[in-house]
């Protein structure tokens, strides 16, 4: 019984084992393009928390090379000082001598004595401030030897974190060349599967 004069539908062409076998392959491509690229990106990560870390160091380590100068700074100007109070010392000397010879044999009096606990008192103060300068080169020492073992470590994170992108660029290359070659066999299945019968279509009634 005729149901219209309109032209019925052309059967939806019968799926293949082979179609099935490139659907498969293709999905299967996509997948592998997928976790390849989950690769690059975790090493990419990787590669970001190493540059961060080693970043972080340098920065430590540029703030212990200026507490260090400060140090050495400081200890320099310690030393400085040292030069007046031996001028000072010598002047005392310069007086003790005068007094001396103005007694002409004399027994010697508090004014020269006083001269004496003087100069002990400079030469105390110059020992300590050489100890102090000492002190300050100690520290500024063991800051710079702590720049030289940091610096090590970000050397070795610098390392990790090219290793990771050099890895993250192989996935990611990977990736790229895969995904040319699936969107290469898609584009020649539409290709195939849009191109008319060998035998002109179907003819009329």
């Amino acid at each position: 019984m005729a149901t219209g004069g309109g032209t019925p539908p052309a059967p939806a062409p019968a799926s293949t084992p082979l179609m099935h076998r490139q659907s498969r392959w293709l999905g299967q491509g996509y997948a592998d393009i997928t976790k390849l690229r989950e690769l690059a990106a975790k090493h990419d990560r990787a590669a970001g928390r190493m540059n961060q870390r080693a970043s972080r160091i340098n920065t430590k380590i540029e703030k212990l090379r200026h507490q260090s100068t400060l140090l050495r700074e400081k200890g320099q100007r310690v030393l400085a000082e040292i030069p007046e109070i031996e001028q000072q010392m010598k002047q005392h000397e310069r007086d003790i001598e005068a007094s001396t010879g103005r007694a002409g044999g004399a027994p010697i009096g508090s004014d020269v004595t006083n001269l004496h606990y003087r100069i002990r008192k400079l030469q105390q103060k110059i020992v300590d401030k050489q100890q102090k300068a000492r002190t300050l080169e100690h520290r500024a020492a063991i800051k710079t030897q702590k720049t030289a073992e940091l610096k090590v470590k970000v050397d070795r994170y610098l390392e990790a974190a090219r290793l990771e992108e050099q890895e993250a660029n192989a996935f990611r290359q990977r990736a790229d060349r895969l995904q040319m070659v699936t969107e290469t066999d898609v584009a020649q299945n539409l290709k195939a599967n849009a191109a008319p019968p060998a035998d002109g279509g179907p003819r009329p009634p």
